[in-house]
């Protein structure tokens, strides 16, 4: 095992089930036998706000927050909110971002508008980049509430951790009632690859 600590950053909007991708991550890395640190920072997340999870793994790992351009990998559950969380990649990083636009409280109230082109701004910037139309899968999983199980998915697919240990995770994590859906939208993301 070597001294690398990979660092992710999921980012998106309260309700769309960031810490609950955050917490698979973290089962998963710990059941691959690394060590983990996990963080949240959550902006009025009940009222459709700001919530950003930094996960890190490693041999070993000291502190829970991913340094400012450090992050291996920037995992987006909504397109404004990843746009403005790139400077947290590193050059050269990954981005894993679904295609959804939720508007915030300024651009519902008509104060301003909400930014247009962010697909191709987010390409631009970071050229590894794979865009995900993660609620049409999760629909066709079962439930639009999977797609983060979907883009979940695509993430690992560009981590190096055996798929058993991604299925235990899930399989640990999930209610019982929703663990088809999600293994079925974790398997649609993966074929994204």
């Amino acid at each position: 095992m070597s001294d690398k600590i990979t660092n992710i950053l999921l980012v998106g909007v309260g309700g769309q089930g960031i810490l609950l991708a955050a917490e698979i991550l973290s089962e998963t890395f710990m059941l691959a036998g690394f060590d983990v640190k996990k963080s949240e920072i959550h902006g009025m997340s009940q009222r459709g706000g700001s919530v950003v999870s930094h996960v890190r793994y490693g041999k070993e790992v000291f502190s829970p927050m991913v340094p400012e351009g450090e992050g291996d990998i920037l995992f987006g559950f909504e397109l404004m909110e990843s746009y403005r969380y790139l400077p947290l990649l590193k050059p050269g990083g990954t981005v894993i971002v679904n295609d959804l636009c939720i508007a915030p409280p300024a651009v519902l109230l008509g104060q301003e508008p909400y930014p247009e082109g962010l697909e191709l701004k987010i390409q631009e910037l970071c050229p590894d980049c794979l865009l995900v139309d993660g609620q049409n899968l999760a629909i066709q999983a079962g439930n639009a509430r999977a797609a983060n199980t979907v883009l979940l998915g695509a993430v690992s697919k560009r981590l190096d951790i055996e798929e058993k240990f991604w299925l235990e995770a899930i399989e640990k994590m999930v209610p019982k009632k929703a663990l088809a859906v999600n293994l079925k939208a974790f398997a649609l993301g993966r074929s994204l690859g």
